[in-house]
């Protein structure tokens, strides 16, 4: 299991995508309570799902974690998971901090990555350049940002992701999925 994770705007769905070019890795679709954006479909970006059906299934144990950001629950599905490993697959799981750090209290084993900002006026500069938050909400990512940040030295490893290709390269060389030789930044 990959775990992908890193600050709201760092950039790890588009490290992600990178990483499903190979054909040996399968992406974990999170279910989530909150409604799509525009141009996400359900059941490739996210199940999206109601509150009630969430509920139920984390009475039943069907999450290996799950938690609640901004008010909407997100949660990864065991049983993907465990088919994926199976058929020796890579699993890669693109979660926020909270999550990971659930995964690494249960001790689920897996390589922990976290997508670190080249700086934190470079991330503002992408959050606000998404034009999809009020300033108020701008400010509330920008915080909890700061506090994933401190949280980076639980994880295995940490990439800068100041040049996308560098970044995709580094983390396909941790996850073994190159011929490459060992990762450079091993923490």
């Amino acid at each position: 299991m990959l775990v992908i994770s890193g600050p709201s705007g760092v950039g790890k769905s588009t490290v992600c995508k990178r990483l499903l070019a190979d054909p040996r890795v399968r992406f974990s679709v999170s279910a989530t309570t909150r409604s799509p954006r525009p141009g996400e479909v359900d059941g490739r970006d996210y199940h999206f799902v109601t509150r009630e059906w969430f509920r139920e299934r984390i009475s039943k144990g069907a999450f290996i974690e799950h938690a609640e950001v901004y008010g909407n629950m997100y949660g990864t599905l065991r049983e993907p998971m465990e088919a994926a490993l199976q058929r020796g697959e890579t699993f890669l799981l693109e979660i926020d901090v909270q999550g990971a750090l659930q995964l690494l209290a249960l001790g689920e084993p897996g390589i922990y990555v976290f997508i670190e900002p080249p700086d934190f006026d470079v991330l503002r500069q992408r959050l606000a350049g998404r034009k999809t938050e009020t300033p108020e909400v701008l400010e509330r990512r920008l915080k909890k940002a700061e506090d994933e940040w401190r949280e980076r030295f639980k994880y295995n490893y940490r990439v800068v992701n100041d040049d996308l290709e560098r970044c995709v390269a580094e983390i396909r060389q941790i996850a073994g999925l190159d011929q490459a030789a060992a990762p450079r930044h091993n923490v």
